[in-house]
């Protein structure tokens, strides 16, 4: 009896024997078997099962430490670089790309061949060969009866024969979710699938590169990539504001509005015909604010560190759900006479198919949420920046080739610690020079500053003027103009200030003795009162006079009480 046993287990080994060494695509491609359940419902559409046999006369396997990779490609290593649009919103379309990266000194020409690039040198030096794989002499793509047994995939179907198949030499094959697809390209292979049957978490794709070699296929690369299906919209902020001096450290200034921009990542367009809402809570205890808008301005108006909140909902397409069962009718003697009744009684046309004939035609949605968090920093910062004033500064011995000019600068906010400028050309284009300054002046609560800049003889120039300080930069604009200076001596331009002053007092004499015999001419003697008053009034004119003519001392105007800064 044992020997019986002995013998049909013999029998059932030699039986199973083919079966176990023939290959299969989920031994060739990865040694992570997918369960039967997930094989059975993530079914993707136009890819196969990897329990399909491989043909590895065709198409040979080779083991990671396989010595023959080292031949594989001629000058060097071919490499398989795969990416995605990952992560993907469950339902849309992720892509994939393969692009192969060949040695130095090789490229792929408009036939799909491999050539050396022209005037390259790589370590052994200039090819003598144009030539790195000519498939298209090769042959092996006729019409005979001995030339289509190899146009054929790894599961054995044939080449898809489009107008430019017998430029594309390579075969890629994509492996996931316990399926393959198999696809004939060039340098670079694209690969799209849905995600609606896909698993949500994070998933493997492979692939593996072959090459023509006459009636076979040389693999040349493999790769693999990691890809992320979820439920959540994918959902990115970007937060500037103005004067903010780093936009990644998360600190913004008190008092100007931070502009907040939402990004979906959302490559196939999956959301384009939802309605997306995007709800707000900045932390600071203003309530919640709710748009259909992606972009938000909001203004805090404290210091201090704030929880920002972002929810973003999209209403996608998705399946209806299934009609729920009608519940029972009632046994009652009335209900069994009604019910015989009706079965004796013609019924409207359609009147329980009405029910089931609304659910497919109702547009379903199904609510999908994003979120994001950030901690953001507000601080105090410089706000705004303006000149209010530019000065000519002579000096005793002028310099045509080189002017001094005074700008006097206010501005809003905390004190800055630098002042930086930048001189350029009249369009702002061409930078001459840069210059900055450590602001190390006590000028109490008031921002003014006087600074005091060169420039490059006269002309026309465009000047950057930015305060800063730890967190913040201001920035303002001008154009400069700066006149012809006249390389007199200096005793020339005194001289010349004498005589103008001196003629400037003849004519202000003349003109006083002329005012007062007029003013004298009609003197009321009898009112003493009127000649005090006229008295003052002339008084009164000559100071206007002497205030415009002679603007020397002018000490107690306020406007001077608090002196700009010289930086």
């Amino acid at each position: 009896m044992e020997r019986l046993y002995c013998f049909l287990g013999f029998l059932l080994l030699a039986a199973r024997l083919p079966l176990d060494t023939a290959k299969r695509f989920h031994d060739v491609l990865s040694n992570e078997r997918t369960s039967d359940y997930m094989r059975e419902h993530n079914q993707l559409a136009g890819w196969s099962s990897d329990e399909n046999e491989w043909n590895e006369k065709l198409y040979p396997v080779w083991k990671k430490e396989d010595p023959r990779w080292k031949n594989s490609w001629k000058g060097g290593h071919v490499q398989a670089i795969l990416t995605s649009d990952s992560p993907a919103l469950v339902g849309s379309t992720i892509t994939f790309v393969v692009d192969l990266v060949f040695p130095r000194c090789q490229k792929e020409d408009v036939s799909g061949n491999i050539v050396y690039e022209k005037n390259c040198r790589n370590d052994t030096g200039p090819s003598p060969d144009l030539y790195v794989y000519n498939w298209s002499e090769e042959g092996g793509w006729g019409n005979g009866p001995n030339e289509h047994h190899h146009h054929v995939f790894p599961d054995g179907r044939p080449f898809p024969h489009h107008p430019e198949w017998k430029r594309w030499n390579f075969v890629y094959v994509f492996h996931t979710l316990g399926q393959y697809l198999q696809k004939l390209g060039r340098g670079s292979a694209r690969v799209s699938i849905n995600t609606a049957n896909v698993t949500l978490g994070p998933q493997l794709m492979e692939v593996i590169v072959y090459r023509r070699h006459r009636h076979v296929y040389i693999p040349v690369a493999k790769v693999k990539d990691v890809y992320v299906v979820t439920d959540h919209i994918p959902v990115f902020v970007t937060m500037h504001q103005k004067n903010d001096r780093n936009l990644s450290d998360e600190t913004f200034l008190r008092d100007l509005p931070i502009m907040f921009s939402v990004l979906i990542h959302d490559p196939s367009h999956f959301l384009n015909e939802s309605a997306i809402y995007y709800k707000w809570n900045f932390g600071d205890n203003t309530g919640l604010f709710v748009s259909n808008n992606p972009t938000l301005n909001h203004t805090y108006v404290l210091n201090g560190t704030f929880s920002l909140n972002l929810t973003v909902q999209a209403a996608v397409p998705g399946p209806c759900p299934s009609p729920s069962p009608k519940p029972p009718e009632p046994t009652s003697p009335l209900s069994t006479y009604l019910k015989s009744h009706r079965s004796n009684s013609p019924a409207p046309a359609g009147d329980n198919a009405l029910e089931l004939r609304a659910t497919p035609d109702e547009a379903c949605h199904i609510n999908r949420y994003g979120y994001f968090k950030a901690t953001i920093t507000i601080v105090d910062g410089i706000l705004e920046v303006s000149i209010i004033q530019m000065m000519d500064v002579l000096r005793p011995e002028p310099q045509p080739d080189r002017s001094l000019m005074d700008f006097v600068v206010t501005c809003q906010g905390i004190m800055p610690t630098e002042v930086c400028t930048i001189v350029s050309d009249p369009t702002c284009q061409i930078t001459y020079h840069t210059v900055c300054d450590p602001v190390d002046v006590d000028t109490g609560d008031t921002c003014l500053l006087t600074v005091r800049r060169a420039f490059g003889g006269s002309g026309t120039y465009c000047m950057n003027l930015t305060l800063g300080d730890n967190t913040s930069l201001a920035l303002t604009s001008t154009l400069v103009s700066v006149p012809t200076r006249d390389p007199a001596s200096p005793s020339r331009m005194a001289n010349g200030a004498m005589i103008s002053v001196g003629c400037l007092a003849i004519f202000v004499t003349v003109i006083t003795l002329l005012v007062y015999k007029k003013h004298k001419e009609y003197k009321l003697i009898e009112n003493s009162t009127g000649i005090v008053v006229k008295g003052k009034g002339l008084n009164v004119f000559l100071n206007h006079a002497k205030a415009m003519f002679f603007p020397g001392n002018q000490e107690k105007d306020p406007l001077l009480k608090h002196q700009p800064a010289t930086v």
